[in-house]
């Protein structure tokens, strides 16, 4: 039932396991989190602020170990949400870079076009999108010369779809074809802005989790961030304290954890687990494939927490299926993000059929024996099932609120098209928001 989903509202040191300390080391920016976002933050941290000194923490032993590796690897054009939204202005100033940081550093990535594909009662949602698309303007910071038009897509019939994807149902009675989708290697991606990060000065400290926060007020405000390396968490004396000036927090399934360490009880904000799981396919069905295919029945709703079972390739033109959609229900006494999502990254049978059964109504061919499970990703939800459009949130905290030089920015609900965006969303943080902050 919808109403037995429950969200996992902790902190960091929801255990007072550690006490308060006095700074060991001084820094001038802390990003918390290692994934895709993460990585690219602190890269544009150090683009844009040279001179100052950035530390990366990331609980695991390499980046992108959650939900930057466990996802379809899309680079979403930016059809789906509201235009004004923040998830659509990222998406498609992201969607620009990434394809110019793709192209200029030789990472692995495709622009293969998409095709949202729908039966006749669903031609007025299609037709929607399309006007929304041809109406959008420019996000900040758009370049003109590299793409005049922000989101070109065409409407087709169904018959003009199925000469680019000859398999798809009869019943599909039109498309909308969007040439700018695409895709990428996300873990040749991850090395490539942690290369970035690292030939630009930066320090990314692995297997070291942040375990507590503090405002430092006194003297020149900042942020107190106790850190503990490796697995071994004994007691405060055992964490390593760091003052940063700047604190921003990219930790992804553990953002609201994060910030939740600087709020009162009464303040402070759930977060939602959504299990997205991924199966290979090989096998009749499928012939001809060479572009990504999105259905609409799945897309369209109000709840926008899912863009359906889609058809997606990899970088060899492999097929792949995913993912669905099943909300994990936070335990009671869950002292930890990861207890509530770790025990359901094992891929399924039962998960695969269920995909099979999705597929077959616009790939009437494909059969079950080709589906076989892949992996399973987590995304990050800020609201829970049944509820309507949830937006990026970015937010702001200031270690003394009379003097705003210290900043604590939290990513918050960076889920799908997270890593469309990411360039984007440091973009912001380092221009946009520090930049202003710093006076520069």
């Amino acid at each position: 039932m919808l109403s037995a989903i429950r969200g996992l509202t902790i902190s960091l040191n929801s255990a007072g396991r550690y006490t308060p300390k006095s700074p060991e080391v001084t820094v001038d920016h802390i990003v918390i989190g290692g994934g895709i976002v993460g990585l690219a933050v602190a890269r544009a941290l150090l683009r844009r602020f040279p001179d100052k000194s950035t530390i990366l923490i990331e609980r695991h032993a390499r980046p992108g170990e959650e939900t930057s590796s466990r996802n379809s690897e899309v680079i979403h054009a930016g059809l789906y949400y509201p235009p004004n939204s923040l998830k659509t202005r990222l998406c498609l100033r992201g969607r620009q870079m990434l394809y110019s940081y793709c192209a200029e550093n030789n990472i692995p990535h495709r622009r293969l076009g998409k095709l949202v594909v729908g039966r006749e009662e669903q031609r007025e949602y299609l037709i929607d999108i399309h006007a929304k698309a041809q109406a959008l303007r420019a996000p900040p910071h758009w370049n003109h010369s590299s793409d005049p038009q922000v989101l070109p897509t065409k409407m087709m019939s169904g018959d003009a779809a199925r000469e680019r994807v000859p398999e798809l149902a009869r019943e599909i009675a039109l498309a909308l074809w969007s040439p700018s989708t695409g895709i990428v290697d996300s873990a040749a991606l991850l090395t490539s802005l942690e290369k970035d990060i690292e030939d630009a000065g930066g320090t990314i400290a692995y297997a070291t989790r942040a375990v507590r926060i503090d405002a430092a007020t006194e003297g020149r405000p900042g942020w107190i961030v106790q850190t503990v390396a490796g697995s071994q968490e004994s007691g405060s004396d055992e964490a390593t304290a760091t003052l940063a000036g700047v604190l921003i927090n990219a930790a992804g399934l553990g953002a609201t954890s994060v910030l939740n360490e600087i709020l009162p009880p009464s303040q402070r904000i759930p977060l939602y687990f959504a299990r997205g799981a991924y199966a290979t396919y090989r096998g009749p069905g499928v012939r001809g494939i060479q572009h990504l295919v999105y259905p609409v029945d799945e897309a369209k709703g109000a709840s926008f927490h899912s863009l359906g079972t889609h058809l997606t390739l990899d970088m060899s033109g492999s097929v792949r299926f995913g993912p669905d959609i099943d909300w994990l229900s936070a335990p009671d006494n869950a002292k930890r993000d990861e207890e509530v999502w770790e025990p359901h990254l094992s891929p399924d049978e039962e998960r695969a059929r269920s995909m099979y059964a999705a597929v077959l109504r616009y790939l009437p061919g494909v059969k079950s024996e080709g589906f076989q499970p892949h992996y399973v990703g987590i995304r990050p939800k800020l609201a829970p099932p049944g509820t309507t459009f949830q937006d990026f949130v970015i937010r702001t905290d200031f270690a003394d609120e009379s003097d705003r030089r210290a900043p604590m920015v939290s990513l918050l609900g960076i889920e799908s098209p997270g890593l469309t965006a990411s360039l984007a969303l440091a973009e912001m943080v380092a221009e946009d928001m520090l930049g202003r902050v710093n006076g520069q």
